[in-house]
């Protein structure tokens, strides 16, 4: 008993020794696991992260099939159409391809466009098509490899009796002179932009202009520009307004959860492919958990506005962030609206978000950093300014070095009902894409088996994360044969019409994994085959 007493205070000490020792590591794991690096609220963060832990988990349906989740998650925003040299519109898309974003999202202001009047596009000032410029980085983003998220907005002053005086950004008078402009830029770039965003935070000022923002009248905007865009291209992908992070309760602000309920009270659902938000970080990490019901903003916030939409029937659609990051501004700012972390977090907390969404949140799709870069510092005294990630002259803020170092371990399928369409599979052979209605995601993947070497048979490979991993068949009738090599264990071969027809074309190939990372290979070995994807748990 007594070298009991002797021993455990002797292993107390150790144990705290050892912690002081480690404080530092001990610090950025908290730090990690909370989003806050304040020890106090460090600890109150681990006591929301004990409280979750027990609470019913919020409603998300993350094994719903979606589209467009399984795209390249990095996208950047941009401001090409300021550039006036072409060589700094290269530089720009040279150096976001390196660091290995996908997507740019990019404005096409209609009052840049459609000017001076309805359905004229030349730009009297300098005397040429007002296309010009939007031509070129429509087409210097294709030669790059970047696709384009195009964010049409801005309506210009001779769609409003009353000119500017509601503000820049005002509806216009008529709805369908908006329509009209969906679906000339739509029909001009089919088969060049695939992604059209209608309008920006229509929940807040002055985006709605200088007027009470409006859930039914931005609703009753969004149909007719989604009906004249699919008119126009029923290939074409249109995404929500993204809305911004807020608690305001009406007038010129409005909550975002709050006017997303509004929306689908007004007949929303149907009318937008992809549910667009804003997910800034604000003062606290991507590690930040919190949901309190009322007054905080952090990036967790999508999940609230994803509960909405399952609420409302909407489940199969999926979310992108138009915009994330955080704020760097110097300490001299005295207002901070933005939240501020040093230029050290801001390239820490970034890929951290990014690794965050692509683990835990299967209905997010592609999520949009804010922002590349300002042409030129006339703004350094406004603190939006500082979420760049390079200055004019192309100096680089740590934040694209780490998410050039992140991107390429990136590459791996997630948790959640995964399409054949993912950036991260690699198929091989002569698999053809067919669309049937009765596929989850409304195509599948056919390939067939053969008597050649393994070399050239369809095969599918991946890295995966989890620990249960399924193949999904279309059903009615399903059959053929594939071998499956799951890490380093011996190939087993699967005859898929000996499988479980109630199963729901579900066929079992890991179960039971150290929840990690894997690589997977399936190979058609005979018959015909028709993937409709995988489930990863």
């Amino acid at each position: 008993m007594k070298r009991l007493l002797i021993i455990i205070p002797l292993i107390l000490l150790l144990l705290a020794l050892g912690a002081f020792l480690a404080r530092d590591s001990i610090g950025q794991s908290l730090a990690d696991w909370t989003g806050e690096e304040d020890t106090e609220w460090q600890i109150k963060g681990l006591y929301y992260l004990a409280l979750a832990a027990i609470q019913e988990s919020h409603e998300t349906a993350d094994f719903a099939p979606m589209k467009y989740t399984d795209v390249n998650p990095f996208g950047i925003n941009v401001f090409l159409e300021q550039e006036v040299e072409e060589v700094k519109i290269r530089k720009s898309l040279e150096l976001i391809r390196d660091a290995g974003f996908h997507w740019i999202r990019q404005e096409f202001p209609w009052e840049d466009i459609e000017m001076p009047s309805k359905g004229q596009y030349w730009d009297t000032k300098y005397s040429k098509s007002a296309w010009q410029k939007y031509d070129r980085i429509v087409e210097l983003a294709r030669e790059y490899g970047l696709e384009i998220v195009a964010r049409l907005d801005h309506p210009p002053a001779w769609s409003r009796k009353d000119g500017r005086a509601r503000g820049d950004f005002a509806p216009p008078d008529n709805f369908d002179d908006y329509g009209d402009f969906v679906a000339t830029v739509v029909n001009r770039y089919r088969g060049k932009i695939r992604f059209y965003q209608l309008w920006n935070e229509p929940n807040i000022y002055p985006e709605w202009g200088e007027q009470d923002v409006n859930p039914k009248e931005y609703v009753r905007l969004l149909k007719i520009g989604y009906t004249r865009a699919k008119q126009a291209d029923p290939d074409c992908v249109i995404i929500s307004a993204g809305l911004a992070q807020t608690v305001e309760e009406g007038g010129r602000g409005l909550n975002d959860r709050i006017f997303l309920q509004q929306m689908y009270d007004a007949g929303a659902r149907g009318y937008f492919d992809i549910l667009a938000v804003m997910d800034y970080g604000l003062f606290s990490g991507p590690g930040d958990r919190r949901l309190d019901e009322n007054d905080r903003i952090n990036f967790s916030r999508p999940i609230q506005l994803r509960e909405i939409m399952v609420r409302n029937g909407d489940a199969h659609t999926p979310i992108w962030a138009m915009e994330m990051g955080w704020n760097t501004q110097p300490a001299e700012f005295k207002d901070v609206p933005y939240g501020r972390v040093s230029e050290a977090r801001q390239a820490r907390y970034t890929p951290q978000a990014y690794a965050r969404a692509q683990t835990e949140w299967p209905w997010m799709g592609a999520m949009m950093y804010w922002f590349f870069r300002r042409v030129n510092d006339s703004e350094k005294n406004q603190s939006f300014y500082y979420f760049r990630m390079f200055e004019p002259d192309f100096t680089a803020m740590p934040v694209y070095a780490t998410m050039k170092a992140y991107t390429p371990t990136a590459r791996v399928v997630q948790r959640g009902f995964r399409s054949t369409s993912h950036w991260a599979m690699d198929w091989r052979g002569a698999w053809e894409t067919r669309r049937d209605a009765r596929a989850y995601f409304g195509e599948y993947k056919q390939g067939s088996g053969g008597s050649g070497t393994v070399g050239q048979l369809d095969s599918v490979s991946f890295v995966w994360r989890g620990s249960d991993l399924d193949l999904v068949v279309l059903q009615n009738p399903y059959g053929g044969a594939v071998r499956v090599q799951v890490d380093n264990d011996a190939p087993r071969e699967i005859e898929l019409w000996r499988t479980d027809p109630s199963a729901g074309g579900r066929v079992a190939l890991a179960r039971g994994l150290p929840s990690g990372q894997h690589r997977v290979t399936i190979t058609v070995t005979r018959g015909t085959v028709a993937v409709n994807g995988f489930l990863v748990k």
